[in-house]
């Protein structure tokens, strides 16, 4: 198990290339067990997460090979198994994504109940519950979710009373095979979705509504293969902001997507940062002192959970005081501990953080509890005074493609070692 080590202190210049989105890629690799032949995808991250899911395909029938370091092509040809396994499915929760491809594909799934970061609950019934509405006969046992239908799945109207990334997916995707219409109301809203409606839309699905919370699809009686682009990582470009943020320094982000960060981008103007878009690209600098903002998660377009962390240790290099609301995961204020340990003054109360700022962290020996918590740790060890070690960094393996080397290119003295 490797860790990572940190002098901070080091201000950050030159340039970052982003990734591929790895909640972008997710669906829509399961999104090729829909039909048999060859997809192609493009900027596909090099990632522990893609790997598992790859790994998952596997076991139910499809082949894939990288034609280079980001393009994948999957052969879902021979796609006649319909059970994942809970071995591959705890590791991350992303593998109940092929819940929905499997029961329109072959009418029937069987997939263990999902694992990934201890970050929250984040049940599944809002998947189960669309599926029901959708026509197939389900029974929750042994910890695997076993989903029938007899003949194709039935179009209708599902209501999210929250809106659910993977919820909306899973539904989409199964839809997209069902007889009659399917409408989602409150969809979730995120970039990755419509990505993985153009993806379905290239398949030869009939989807109203790319981008709005109300999603309508025409069910058709078969698609065909596909080839599409992931969309650029949103979370990894805004950790890379937070970072140049907390240590200082002037860098450009190219290969990413400024118009999928508008909550960020006010949060991080309002702490002093200036921010220079382009259409592919943003060029961040920090010359001064940082201001303290407040937060707020919310689903898309409002501020991203995915980057409630990260935001956190910045807020710690202010002279004031930040109050964090956490309202999507009720467990994702474990990196309070750590920086604690950094020397940050922290109070949680409920789902609220109240940061009181006082410019500076101390390196220290920490340890990563989940994929954003680990981000959050490397961005206060960019700034903190000394060394900081951060142990259990294989959660950042499954989110963020070769951080610590883009890191490096840009001036930190950050590199990994084995514990």
């Amino acid at each position: 198990m490797d860790k990572i080590i940190i002098e901070g202190g080091r201000k950050l210049h030159g340039e970052i290339k982003i990734s591929g989105a790895k909640n972008g890629a997710l669906p829509i690799i399961a999104a090729t067990l829909l039909c048999p032949g060859t997809h192609t995808i493009h900027n596909v991250p090099e990632l522990r997460d893609i790997r598992t899911i790859l790994q998952l395909l596997a076991t139910l029938g499809a082949t894939w090979e990288r034609i280079d370091t980001n393009t994948l092509k999957i052969n879902s040809d021979n796609v006649t198994e319909f059970e994942a396994s809970y071995d591959l499915v705890k590791t991350m929760r992303a593998s109940v994504l092929v819940l929905g491809p499997l029961l329109a594909r072959l009418g029937r799934a069987r997939v263990s109940l999902p694992g990934g970061c201890a970050i929250g609950a984040r049940p599944i019934d809002f998947h189960m519950q669309g599926f029901q509405k959708l026509g197939a006969q389900l029974e929750l046992e042994h910890g695997y979710v076993d989903a029938k239908v007899c003949g194709r799945l039935r179009g209708a109207t599902i209501y999210f009373d929250i809106p659910s990334v993977t919820g909306t997916e899973n539904i989409l995707m199964a839809a997209v095979l069902a007889e009659g219409t399917t409408v989602i109301k409150n969809a979730a809203r995120e970039p990755e979705i419509a990505n993985l409606i153009d993806m379905l839309t290239r398949m030869g699905a009939r989807i109203e509504g790319r981008g709005s919370d109300r999603l309508t699809v025409q069910g058709v009686e078969s698609l065909q293969p596909a080839e599409i682009e992931i969309i650029p990582d949103r979370i990894e470009t805004g950790t890379f902001l937070i970072a140049v943020g907390a240590a200082g320094g002037d860098v450009t982000l190219t290969n990413c997507n400024p118009s999928h960060l508008p909550s960020l981008f006010e949060k991080l103007r309002s702490s002093g940062l200036y921010l220079e878009e382009g259409e592919t690209s943003i060029r961040v600098i920090r010359s001064g002192p940082l201001k303290n903002v407040d937060i707020k998660t919310m689903p898309y377009p409002g501020f991203a959970t995915d980057l409630q962390a990260q935001t956190m240790a910045l807020m710690t290099l202010t002279e004031g005081l930040s109050v964090i609301h956490e309202n999507i995961f009720e467990n994702r204020f474990m990196h309070v501990a750590e920086l604690r340990r950094m020397g940050a003054d922290i109070m949680v109360d409920g789902g609220k953080a109240i940061v009181k700022g006082h410019g500076k962290l101390n390196g220290a020996r920490v340890m990563a509890t989940d994929l954003r918590a680990s981000a959050s740790l490397v961005i206060a060890g960019l700034a903190a005074q000394g060394l900081t070690e951060i142990s259990r960094v294989y959660h950042l393996d499954r989110g963020y493609d070769d951080l610590v080397g883009k890191l490096s290119a840009v001036g930190a003295k950050i590199w990994r070692e084995r514990e």
